[in-house]
């Protein structure tokens, strides 16, 4: 069978690929988004948010604060790879977003299983709007060139099929035949860069539509999907040790510190009851990434929390920015 021997959260914001002397840009974007989402599902523009809130994050929000922030998160990442590293998995399974990578609009399932023999990596240039977003920022997500890595194919068909006498009617897709056009985005690439690079082990990826709207699953099916990969991969008989990692959040784009840590306390005091209640509208834009981290905690209620570090980052006075989370469980 296939044994879920760890579990890794982590986040996989822009500003981590970024040194922290460049943080202070993602500020400037901040001011401009007029889609800053707030816990009950309203959009707000900045002005909006400044005149709703205030400014209370002035001093957490210095530009003189980002460098000793990043190496903080710096020293999380590379604690999470070690623990990777040190577990010495067979197939690494993400649990991540797409936004517009290897799903268009025109075709979104809501939950998806990749069974193709290659991740192959979109290729991205210069961003038209983002100064920031050049090719070598875009080689942090293995996004420089049409990348390929070794998909797990076997194991996906046994967790397809499992899903879906389970009840959970998975889509799935079996490879990426134009990678000009459609391939694999920044949740899967930030793993392989970050947290992979000293593994050469399969990626099986699975694929939340956490950010676009109708058919996002709610917190609850989240967790119930995670729990149904788990008795999947248990009932396999492919024989591997297999990591599950939960790519992207925490809350963002306006960080939401107090939510994040009632969602980390709760997964790492088994709160099913707390994780599957969060409404639909408190998990908008970034932070609906959220979802990714409610399965990774369905599919690891047998393992211990044995590290966690959080940062609330704070780019703007008026509390724009990202929870950062990293947490990890064996």
């Amino acid at each position: 069978m296939a044994r879920i021997t760890l579990g890794i959260g982590t986040s996989h914001s822009p500003i981590l690929v970024l040194g922290g002397e460049r943080w202070e840009e993602r500020s400037h974007d901040d001011r401009r988004n007029k889609s800053l989402y707030t816990l009950d599902g309203r959009k707000l523009s900045y002005d909006e948010l400044v005149a709703e809130r205030g400014e209370p994050y002035t001093a957490e929000s210095d530009p003189a604060r980002f460098p000793v922030l990043a190496r903080q998160a710096e020293a999380a990442l590379d604690q999470l790879e070690a623990l990777l590293v040190e577990a010495r998995p067979d197939i690494v399974l993400v649990v991540g977003d797409d936004q517009d990578e290897l799903f268009g609009f025109d075709n979104l399932p809501a939950i998806s299983v990749y069974r193709g023999e290659e991740v192959v990596m979109k290729e991205m240039d210069q961003h038209p709007r983002l100064t920031w977003a050049d090719k070598s920022f875009w080689a942090g997500y293995a996004m420089d060139l049409p990348r390929r890595f070794p998909g797990a194919p076997r194991l996906a068909d046994d967790l397809i099929k499992s899903l879906v006498h389970q009840g959970i009617d998975v889509a799935c897709s079996n490879g990426v035949p134009n990678p000009e056009q459609r391939a694999f985005g920044h949740a899967y690439g930030f793993i392989y860069q970050r947290l992979m690079k000293k593994l050469q082990v399969p990626m099986l990826p699975v694929l939340i539509n956490t950010y676009f709207p109708p058919n996002n699953p709610t917190a609850a099916r989240c967790f119930h999907l995670g729990s149904c990969i788990a008795h999947a991969l248990a009932a396999s008989p492919v024989e591997a040790n297999v990591a599950i990692v939960a790519s992207g959040g925490l809350s963002h784009f306006l960080c939401e510190e107090t939510f994040d840590r009632r969602v980390l306390d709760a997964m790492k005091r088994r709160d099913m009851r707390t994780l599957c209640e969060i409404p639909q509208e408190a998990l908008c834009s970034g932070t609906s990434e959220t979802r990714n981290w409610i399965a990774l905690a369905g599919a690891t209620s047998h393992l211990r929390c044995v590290y966690d570090e959080y940062i609330p980052v704070y780019r703007t006075p008026a509390g724009t920015g990202i929870g950062l989370g990293f947490a990890a469980w064996r």
